[in-house]
């Protein structure tokens, strides 16, 4: 069981990283030392006290990854209260359904995110900040009035009580302006008690709370800090640097892209706005981050766009067949690749989705260093891992320490439900004890949704999802997320679903736009190329995963915010 307690990191990684950087944005350079988070945290626990926040209470988040958003995560979660972190890219309706839902009573939000939400929709929220310059942005009228320490009277909270102005008075007034390390004390919070709630983005209907407790978090966070893999010690180290792009509000990229690193004393460098490659590229090459975290769709558009074209040329692609060329072409490769993402990183680490194994093999093929991890929101998120030198492929890592991992009911060939216990895994979900029990089994294991097998060195191999399953007409299990894997490796193919309607299987293409036009395909041609697709995929299945039929989509696939197609739209 974890020991070290969640609030406690933060002030220990303050005091001992004190002057050295902790945020900057990368667009604008704008940089945070150790000492300026802590002072900025303070003011804002000032704010929280105006606002007559009591521990517990409930604080939202809306904003694209920046220095201030990841200081008003601290400022909460130091303070003792429940951080709400909610994905930019939900809809207006979404936000306001959920900041209703949490019983949230502050709101820090991103200004052009602010403009989308109406005040009237905002449930209990007394006040809303923004995230640019923490300056209140509204202050509800039904707020609770505050107690005038002055005359003992009840008063009408407003927005001039809580500009940066009188904030920086009343911090100046409490340290007389002599703010140090040692001023730095936190509440004690337990780490059995929520400190988050995170609401997912499943794609099977609406999202729901997930209640993560300060034990889960810790145990994420140290993690990266002390995790032995054997000789190569930790994920994160002090004076690290990461370049973010992951959406923090998502568990995967702040357990360590964030929270990891900020308790280790590393240096995040966030993007704050859309992640293109082109943007990424430029990020990596000069921050040379010594870690990456990353999702799988990245990883495969590197690849299809700059390495498949690469190998496919027909004086590489010969050298490739020679034995002792192919070595040296094959180390070209893993060395430009590696200068693609800055060239000083120990490994990337992929999660978030499965990762496509035509892909997976290739970059094994070339000894790049990566590895996939397995985690979900529920379990904040991680858990499996391992190293990328001791990495099996195919799989997903391996359980940690502090987890357990069970296959419920497994078939012939040892697949089945995926469970698992242990710190990481979440109180339930938040008002809604239905959709608890219904998530663990009657011994306590979390359900995660997940079919898969492990093997006898302990790796986790998964197959797909139980909700997504099928059943061939003699009663065989089918993954269609393997087809669709087979599906995505083929040319003119952007990507793939594939459901079933009437007992048999139909592939869902959605071509890739950019190769269709190289080629000056006609509409006749793409439909004509897809059927070519079918017919080559078919010959890599068995006689029970055949697809009978592809349909062309005009569209791209709609997502949730972590680029998961929402399937439940599609299988009709």
């Amino acid at each position: 069981m974890i020991q070290d307690n969640f609030v406690r990191m933060f002030e220990d990684s303050f005091r001992h990283n004190w002057n050295l950087e902790a945020y900057t944005d990368y667009e604008t350079k704008y940089t945070m030392t150790y000492a300026q988070v802590a002072e900025q945290v303070e003011k804002l626990h000032l704010i929280f006290q105006q606002c007559g926040i009591q521990k517990n209470d409930k604080v939202a988040l809306i904003g694209r990854n920046s220095s201030h958003w990841a200081v008003s995560y601290v400022a909460a979660i130091t303070y003792g209260a429940v951080i709400v972190p909610v994905l930019p890219d939900f809809a207006a309706n979404d936000m306001h359904h959920i900041l209703k839902h949490s019983d949230s009573k502050l709101l820090f939000v991103a200004d052009q995110i602010w403009d989308h939400l109406d005040e009237n929709e905002l449930g209990k929220v007394r006040a809303v900040f923004s995230l640019h310059k923490f300056e209140p942005l509204a202050v509800i009228e039904e707020a609770l009035p505050v107690l005038n320490e002055e005359t003992g009277e009840r008063m009408r909270l407003t927005k001039e009580m809580l500009t940066s102005e009188v904030t920086q008075a009343m911090f100046d007034e409490k340290f007389k302006h002599n703010f140090h390390k040692d001023c730095i004390r936190y509440d004690y919070k337990d780490n059995d008690e929520v400190a988050s709630i995170n609401y997912t983005s499943g794609t099977t209907g609406f999202s729901k709370g997930v209640m993560t407790t300060g034990r889960a978090l810790a145990s994420n966070a140290a993690y990266g800090m002390h995790a032995k893999s054997y000789k190569y010690g930790t994920l994160v180290h002090r004076g690290d640097r990461m370049v973010t792009f992951l959406p923090l509000a998502h568990a995967y990229g702040c357990a360590f892209d964030f929270l990891g690193n900020t308790c280790a004393g590393g240096h995040t460098y966030y993007i704050t706005r859309t992640p293109t490659p082109k943007v990424l590229m430029a990020a990596f090459a000069e921050v040379k981050p010594t870690l990456i975290l990353s999702v799988p769709l990245i990883i495969e558009k590197i690849y299809r766009k700059q390495i498949l074209p690469m190998i496919a040329k027909p004086p590489v692609s010969w050298v490739l067949q020679v034995p002792g060329l192919n070595e040296v072409v094959l180390k070209q490769i893993h060395d430009k690749l590696v200068n693609v993402f800055g060239g000083e990183f120990e490994e990337i680490i992929i999660g978030g989705a499965a990762m496509n194994a035509e892909v997976e093999a290739f970059f094994r093929k070339i000894k790049f260093p990566f590895t996939i991890g397995y985690g979900m929101t529920e379990c904040a998120p991680l858990i499996s891992y391992r190293h990328c030198s001791e990495f099996a492929q195919g799989s997903c890592g391996q359980i940690l320490e502090c987890m357990e991992v069970r296959i419920d009911e497994p078939n012939e060939d040892g697949i089945g439900e995926i469970v698992v216990r242990g710190d990481n895994v979440m109180t339930g979900y938040y008002k809604n004890e239905k959709a608890t029990r219904d998530s663990f089994t009657e011994d306590g294991w979390l359900k995660t949704g997940d079919l898969g097998y492990v093997d006898i060195d302990g790796n986790i191999f998964i197959k797909g999802r139980s909700k997504t399953m099928l059943l061939s007409a003699n009663g065989q299990n089918i993954y269609p997320e393997e087809i669709e894997d087979k599906i995505n490796n083929m040319p003119y193919v952007a990507e793939s679903l594939v459901v079933q309607r009437n007992g048999a299987l139909v592939a869902l293409i959605y071509p890739d736009g950019d190769a269709c036009d190289a080629s000056n395909f006609s509409h006749d041609d793409i439909i004509n190329q897809m059927e070519v697709i079918r017919q080559e995929v078919n010959k890599q299945l068995g006689n029970y995963e055949q697809i009978a039929a592809v349909e062309l989509q005009v569209q791209e696939f709609e997502k949730t915010p972590k680029n998961s197609i929402k399937r439940y739209l599609y299988a009709k």
